[in-house]
């Protein structure tokens, strides 16, 4: 294997970004995708609007050219396959991340393809970018599983006049309840806590509460849920349990970065975060050489890394490193 100045995991914004860094700087680097290009905006719902403008959205100092204040999720995708494309971006598609070792002064990155094969390359450097958005946090209920049952919101044609039941209590959940309820659903919001989040945006949280006050979308509060079946959500309040028909189920209840990989390469992790360890200046972190960005850097706390900001990471390190590989 050639060594390379740089391997990138994940061609997210974040990783996106920081291969055009490395290009610009001329470094040798490969960005290592599990999946598809910006593969966590798959998991938008597909009618999505972003909130941000779309200069807000840039990478590489390419344009982000829309009709729209606000573009689409289309849009999102077509821009990043166009920056991709402007930089001939070397990223290897379809291969999952299974080790991350330490050999000397660099480091072996094994994958395996969707398709079974394994793939390995050598770095001096490493930059996680995997984002947090592939990684829902499970309930651990039975019949999350199920095929009704989403950790993602996808579209709320398809539930016209139907029985849906949202788990949660914050920014995703409040949108999902309001595009549903607009789309002729019976949507239900359940949340474990006695209110629902202070941390929904402003505009849309009068909405949910007035849609709730007026019954249009019914809430449990209070209330966590106990088992899935195929036609209910069996929940529990008080300690007295219920059952509420669902012919969809959305468990938006946030997601999280995983460590996995980072645990087993030496990083630390911080208990109260589960984020990884790292400087907040260089976003290097305890084990010299593996740096992370995007979403990777805030743990659980990942809803504060957006595209907005999290785009400005790659850049940054990538200097970082191209002074240190340079001297």
């Amino acid at each position: 294997m050639n060594t390379l100045d740089v391997v990138i995991v994940g061609a997210g914004p974040a990783g996106l970004a920081a291969a055009i860094a490395a290009t610009k700087a001329g470094l040798t680097y490969q960005v290592i995708e599990k999946g598809a290009l910006v593969n966590s905006l798959l998991h938008y719902p597909t009618e999505m609007v972003f909130f941000t403008t779309p200069e807000l959205m840039e990478i590489g100092g390419l344009p982000f050219v829309s009709p729209n204040d606000k573009p689409s999720r289309m849009e999102a995708l077509r821009y990043y396959r166009r920056a991709t494309d402007t930089y001939d971006l070397s990223i290897a598609f379809d291969q999952k991340v299974e080790e991350i070792a330490p050999e000397g002064d660099t480091f072996v990155v094994r994958a395996r393809h969707a398709r079974g094969h394994e793939s390995a390359w050598r770095g001096r450097t490493i930059v996680l970018a995997s984002g947090a958005y592939d990684f829902p946090n499970l309930m651990g209920v039975a019949g999350e599983d199920l095929p009704h049952v989403s950790h993602y919101y996808t579209a709320p044609h398809p539930f016209y006049r139907k029985q849906v039941v949202i788990v949660g209590g914050k920014n995703s959940a409040a949108e999902a309840a309001l595009d549903l309820y607009r789309a002729g659903a019976h949507v239900t919001i359940v949340h474990r806590r006695a209110a629902l989040g202070d941390s929904i945006k402003y505009w849309v949280k009068p909405d949910i509460e007035n849609r709730i006050k007026e019954g249009s979308v019914a809430a449990r509060f209070d209330t966590h849920v106990v088992e899935i079946t195929r036609t209910h959500v069996v929940v529990e309040q008080d300690g007295a349990r219920s059952e509420l028909p669902a012919d969809g189920v959305f468990l938006l209840t946030g997601y999280i970065s995983d460590n996995r990989l980072l645990r087993e390469a030496g990083v630390e992790i911080d208990p109260e975060t589960c984020g990884p360890r790292h400087n907040p200046e260089t976003y290097e972190t305890n084990v010299k050489g593996i740096y992370v960005i995007g979403a990777m850097v805030a743990g659980k706390a990942s809803g504060k890394i957006f595209i907005e900001n999290g785009r400005f990471h790659g850049a940054l390190v990538i200097r970082e490193i191209a002074e240190q590989i340079n001297g």
